[in-house]
């Protein structure tokens, strides 16, 4: 059974920075995307990055392109990000989603597996 556990969430004032972890366990994987999405009180869950786990290719949300960075530790099965500046409207619950492949994937519908989620808040 695939189990992707999230950590790293907390409350930070804006102008900080956090660094979400998420592991992976329960199935190998060849050849796939790892992303993180985000879901604010009343709103959709959003795009925010994903990488290619073989070429560690890495997409952005346009807005967070510059403040937020994905990378993956491949011997710890692990999947980063790392989010500098952030700003209050950056608060929701950030989630880690895993899926068979490489692609694009920037649609939460195109992912097989996700995590708990880690809630981030931003005060001002």
């Amino acid at each position: 059974q695939v189990q992707l556990v999230e950590s790293g969430g907390g409350l930070v004032q804006a102008g900080g920075s956090l660094r979400l972890s998420c592991k992976v366990s329960g199935r190998t994987f060849s050849r796939h995307t790892m992303g993180w999405f985000r879901q604010a009180p009343g709103r959709e869950r959003e795009f925010v990055a994903r990488i290619w786990w073989n070429t560690g290719a890495t997409d952005y949300a346009a807005s967070l392109m510059g403040r937020f960075t994905i990378s993956r530790d491949n011997a710890e099965n692990t999947v980063y990000l790392q989010m500098n500046s952030l700003k209050p409207e950056d608060t929701a619950i950030y989630y880690c989603a895993v899926r068979d492949g490489v692609a694009l994937a920037t649609n939460p519908s195109q992912y097989n597996y996700w995590g708990q989620g880690t809630q981030v808040t931003v005060s001002s």
